[in-house]
């Protein structure tokens, strides 16, 4: 467009330049003319004429909107000047605006025979006109790419729509618990994006296959599982007979038959054996009934009085180590079951005396926090390798290079923790803990019972120290 209205400006040009130097005389082009730049005949606004002559500006005129003329500045007629009549049209920025000129060599005048005109139009039409356009191209642009881009993005989400229901569905998938427990997967990918043929069909395909492969291998191990508990729950209870039997006739040897120094020390050492196995079964009997959901009935628990209990208890049982209370003023009560409570801290009590040496301070601390009853456990000991941490609380787990004081890690069974976790988790609670060098801490949250008249219990407590054999 910009050389198409620039070529029309020459050829406008070019009459300009003829008008203003005047019609031949008889037709004959080298015949002098009678030129006159003032002569704004025929001219339009806008247009320039200057009569040159060695270089010496005779004669200037610029046509204003009115029709009439005025003459040009020094510093235009000085650009004007320099302009070759050999040369092409060119465009110079004068005082009044940007113009396209030309020179031309006038064949002979009346003063002198090397006059040059100079003629110039101005391009403000022009380059109007080309402002217009670049708007109107610049819009159409940016409209054509806002349509492409909102057409695109239908089309996009459209074809993409079928990889979102894949991935809703491996989202909901990867939120299941699947761990343990009898599992299943009920959710799969719609038909609609799951038919061969296309890729996003064929992804979808392949993952509800995949679904039901997984599904398969967990009720596949559900089962096992369920037939591995019931045989050490059956095992259990059948081991129970014979090792009272055992512990029943070692007894009745040691108190009515006269045996050897020697013999006596193996017959109690038979004794203490079947003591510590009856204990490994009725644990594992324990964990049997809470897999299969068999507990007692849930009450109002005061922890204040169950802790001071358990912790007098412990003392009793540990004499060689520091214990120490921190309660809260008024009870705590919490909606479980008592004995599996009572369970827990003594579990926890035992775990933090059997794993330290002597002389270690054992702290029990009963706090409310927001909403919750929390029992922390401390102790002073070694503490817990960081790498066993991760499966403190699984069955038969023993931390051998940990905390090891004693026999305490060569009696355990591994089971301790694992019962703990087992009843907190059945009584809606939650447990955790953290341990380095001198301080390991076991912590056991347990919501609070609601009470008609005050409903959750304040989190406002007062600590106080003690030891076991104190009461509030």
């Amino acid at each position: 467009m910009s050389s198409y209205l620039t070529g029309q400006l020459d050829e406008a040009l070019t009459s300009a330049a003829d008008r203003a130097g005047g019609p031949p005389p008889n037709g004959d082009q080298r015949a002098p003319r009678d030129v006159d730049p003032g002569n704004a005949a025929g001219q339009r606004p806008g247009t320039l004429n200057v009569l040159f002559d060695d270089g010496v500006a005779q004669n200037s005129a610029l046509v204003l909107d009115d029709g009439s003329t005025e003459p040009l500045t020094d510093a235009d007629l000085t650009l004007l000047r320099s302009i070759n009549p050999n040369d092409d049209p060119t465009e110079l920025a004068l005082s009044t605006g940007d113009y396209r000129v030309d020179a031309s060599a006038l064949p002979s005048t009346p003063i002198s025979d090397s006059a040059v005109l100079v003629t110039g139009l101005s391009t403000t039409e022009r380059d109007s006109t080309l402002v217009s356009l670049d708007i109107t191209v610049a819009g159409l642009s940016l409209a054509g790419l806002v349509l492409t881009g909102l057409a695109g993005t239908v089309i996009i989400r459209r074809s993409l729509r079928p990889l979102e229901e894949l991935s809703a569905v491996a989202t909901s998938v990867s939120q299941l618990p699947l761990s343990s427990g009898e599992v299943a997967i009920p959710v799969r990918v719609p038909p609609a994006a799951a038919q061969p043929g296309t890729e996003v069909g064929t992804v979808g395909l392949a993952l509800n296959e995949m679904i039901d492969h997984v599904t398969s291998a967990l009720r596949e191990r559900h089962a096992s599982e369920m037939k591995v508990r019931q045989f050490v729950a059956d095992a259990s209870h059948e081991l129970r007979t014979p090792l009272t039997s055992i512990r029943g006739y070692t007894e009745l040897v040691l108190m009515s038959e006269a045996v050897s120094p020697s013999g006596r020390s193996a017959l109690e050492r038979v004794d203490s054996e079947s003591k510590r196995m009856s204990s490994l079964v009725e644990d594992l009997l324990l964990l049997a009934r809470l897999d299969e959901g068999q507990r007692g009935e849930a009450s109002d628990v005061d922890l204040t009085e169950l802790v001071i209990e358990t912790t007098s208890d412990a003392q009793v049982a540990a004499p060689g180590y520091t214990w120490s209370l921190d309660l809260p003023d008024e009870p705590v009560e919490v909606r479980a079951v008592e004995a599996e409570v009572r369970q827990v801290l003594i579990n926890l009590l035992s775990n933090a005396h059997k794993h330290t040496p002597p002389g270690t301070v054992i702290s029990t601390a009963l706090a409310v926090r927001e909403g919750s009853a929390s029992i922390t456990v401390t102790d002073s000991g070694p503490g817990i390798d960081p790498a066993f941490l991760g499966t403190i609380f699984t069955r038969f787990s023993r931390g051998d290079t940990a905390r090891s004081a004693g026999t305490g890690t060569a009696n355990s069974t591994g089971l301790g923790l694992a019962i703990v976790q087992a009843l907190v988790e059945a009584n809606r609670g939650s447990i955790g803990v953290t341990s380095e060098p001198g301080q390991t801490q076991f912590r056991v949250d347990f919501p609070l019972s609601r009470r008609p008249d005050k409903g959750l219990y304040s989190s406002d407590t007062h600590s106080s120290q003690s030891t076991g054999e104190d009461r509030p």
